[in-house]
């Protein structure tokens, strides 16, 4: 049997409906997942930048290394091929 073209418009609006419910916890979970990591590589760097400067690495060719490092993690430069 056919659905009428009333019908399969108010199928569409319920699962647009169901989606848009879902939304908000769909970004609220990336965002904090986002964050987590952007914390992750930040603390990583500092602790790659220190441990470069312990071996007796120059403290500007350190930060430099640290900033090619920790630019492996930028998702928005990977998402969008911003280099």
């Amino acid at each position: 049997m056919a659905k009428s073209d009333q019908q399969i418009r108010h199928d569409s609006v319920q699962l647009m409906a169901r989606i848009m419910s879902y939304l908000p916890v769909i970004l609220i979970k990336s965002g904090t997942a986002w964050l987590s990591f952007k914390r992750q590589a930040k603390k990583g760097g500092k602790t790659f930048q220190k441990e470069l400067i312990n071996q007796g690495l120059d403290k500007e060719i350190a930060v430099q290394f640290t900033k090619e490092y920790t630019s492996s993690s930028n998702l928005v430069k990977i998402l969008f091929n911003h280099y």
